[in-house]
């Protein structure tokens, strides 16, 4: 089985710690219709030039009960501006239309098998996966895009389309990762990259 979550599985459930000062697991999104799960972060660029983008999609779709939930599973030892303090700091600023957590364990990143900030995973109704991989496929320079991956899977979720592509490759930083795990790939990364 790939490390990267496949369509048809299930959405692996977490317990983290939010910017909002509440602690959210995957059951606490169960009145959403639809769940966007998405790994971020404070400083990557291709996240930084893509967040406007994610935005609009995040209200595009919320009439419809799509929840869009952000993980941030940096190590912050690796970019400061990536702790908690900055991702609070961020929503206020921004004030984003998703739940910020913070993961300093990165279990969730490799359960879901993140390999990108950004890194979409998309769930239906039963939290089965029917997406995932990139939002845009020019995350750092939004003028260039020509797909909006993310938009269009949505668009045919919401409509009760099949997803006529669900598997891209996720465009972005590398999640940073902590100590021994400071070079983790899955070996089936090196396909996507």
């Amino acid at each position: 089985m790939a490390y990267t979550l496949q369509p048809g599985q299930k959405a692996p459930d977490f317990t983290l710690p939010a910017t909002d000062g509440r602690i959210y697991s995957l059951s606490d999104f169960d009145q959403y219709r639809y769940l966007v799960v998405f790994f971020t972060c404070n400083h990557c660029p291709y996240v930084l030039g893509s967040d406007e983008i994610t935005r609009h999609t995040a209200e595009k779709y919320a009439p419809y009960g799509v929840k869009f939930v952000g993980i941030n599973a940096n190590s912050p030892n690796t970019y400061e501006e990536d702790d908690f303090a900055h991702m609070v700091e961020r929503m206020e600023r921004y004030q984003f239309p998703w739940v910020y957590l913070q993961d300093l364990s990165q279990k969730s990143a490799k359960d879901y098998g993140a390999l990108r900030t950004p890194h979409f995973f998309v769930f239906n109704e039963k939290r089965e996966l029917v997406y995932t991989g990139r939002g845009v496929d020019s995350p750092r320079d939004p003028s260039r895009m020509t797909v909006n991956d993310l938009d269009r899977a949505l668009g045919e979720l919401v409509a009760g389309k099949p997803i006529s592509i669900p598997v891209t490759n996720p465009i972005g930083c590398n999640i940073k990762w902590e100590g021994k795990d400071k070079h983790w790939m899955p070996e089936e990364a090196c396909d996507l990259i």
